[in-house]
């Protein structure tokens, strides 16, 4: 895929599959629900956040080797597949606010129908779920060092 087709296929879809290294060297992959956010303008492209328990495994893992694997995908039948892999470093972000600002970002997100843009306001309840969550979450920021991209809709029946 280009990279602006890779933009709009991460822009909509909506859960990513995360792969650290646990304690004992095998692969701990969990999915998670993530926002594509725009990157500093000296990064080459958007980056993938998520959030997530700070007592997870993933989040054990990560602190031990701050590398990740991530891949999103989609398709059915084989002539359908396409997907992203990115491998990342991961920023842990546990300042409150922040956590708290991309837990509305992210609920907002999947709030609205896939497509749609993000909800511009939740409701009450769902704010204040956010808010108590935060204190037990973390935010994870993955800064993208490679990517690979297929997209078996473009082989036209050949394979």
């Amino acid at each position: 895929m280009s990279d602006a087709e890779t933009a709009m296929f991460l822009a909509a879809e909506r859960t990513v599959t995360c792969a650290t290294v646990g304690p004992r060297g095998w692969p701990h992959l969990m999915p998670l629900w993530y926002v594509l956010r725009d990157a500093p303008a000296s990064a080459p492209a958007s980056r993938i956040w998520a959030w997530t328990y700070a007592a997870s495994q993933k989040v054990r893992n990560l602190e031990r080797d701050q590398r990740a694997t991530l891949q999103v995908e989609a398709g059915e039948l084989y002539q359908e597949l396409r997907g992203v892999m990115l491998e990342c470093e991961v920023v842990i972000h546990r300042d409150l606010e922040t956590v708290k600002a991309f837990g509305h970002e992210l609920f907002a997100r999947h709030a609205s129908p896939r497509g749609e843009p993000p909800a511009t306001e939740l409701p009450s309840e769902v704010v204040a779920m956010v808010d108590m969550q935060a204190r037990k979450r973390v935010a994870l920021e993955f800064v993208e060092g490679r990517r690979a991209s297929w997209d078996h809709r473009k082989l036209g029946g050949t394979y």
